[in-house]
């Protein structure tokens, strides 16, 4: 199996819809961190579409797609905090973080897709060191992510879009806080 991960850019929108074609993803279209709830109910999927589709065209990508054997297999959304304006919102975030939420150098990864096929594969865990390295190359002093913690309460495969705890763990992220038993924040310090 060969893994290739990619920024999500303008000339890879279709393959980025593909690796976004499983659970909620293909009516997200990964745009749940970018508005309001009521934004978010009003807009249909084409809006949806269009708006992901600007954001691939747009100076930098706002997520990753990655490649198995040249398929696209999974995607993660990764970039800015300030830019995922619900974030600041989120009532589990916004009590537990210990960044300034204007904070251009701190950036968020907060959501995953992986294809039912490769799911099991260490897909997630490949994505999540990308983004990391997407976030230092983007000049993120500190990574954030907002994840569930299946093994305190079982979640559907759909509902771990933001990764699990363990993933995170892994990868050398703290436990920043765990507002609820089964969620947490998670950061990994990049630079001081």
């Amino acid at each position: 199996m060969t893994i290739e991960i990619l920024p999500a850019t303008g000339d890879r929108f279709d393959d980025a819809e593909t690796a976004l074609d499983s659970g909620d993803g293909p009516g997200c279209q990964c745009q749940w961190w970018l508005l309001t709830s009521a934004e978010f109910r009003e807009e249909s999927r084409a809006q949806l579409t269009e708006r992901f589709r600007a954001e691939t065209r747009g100076e930098s990508a706002p997520g990753l797609v990655a490649y198995v054997d040249g398929e696209p297999a999974g995607w993660v959304r990764v970039g800015p905090r300030p830019a995922q304006p619900r974030i600041a919102r989120t009532r589990d975030v916004k009590t537990a973080s210990v960044e300034p939420f204007d904070a251009d150098d701190v950036w968020a990864v907060s959501c995953f897709v992986v294809r039912r096929q490769h799911r099991g594969t260490g897909l997630t865990r490949a994505l999540l060191d990308a983004a990391v390295s997407y976030a230092r190359e983007g000049g993120a002093r500190v990574v954030e992510g907002y994840p569930l913690d299946p093994t305190v309460t079982k979640r559907s495969a759909n509902q771990l879009f933001r990764g699990t705890v363990a993933v995170f763990q892994d990868a050398g992220f703290d436990i920043v806080s765990r507002p609820q038993p089964d969620r947490a924040l998670v950061s990994l310090t990049l630079r001081d």
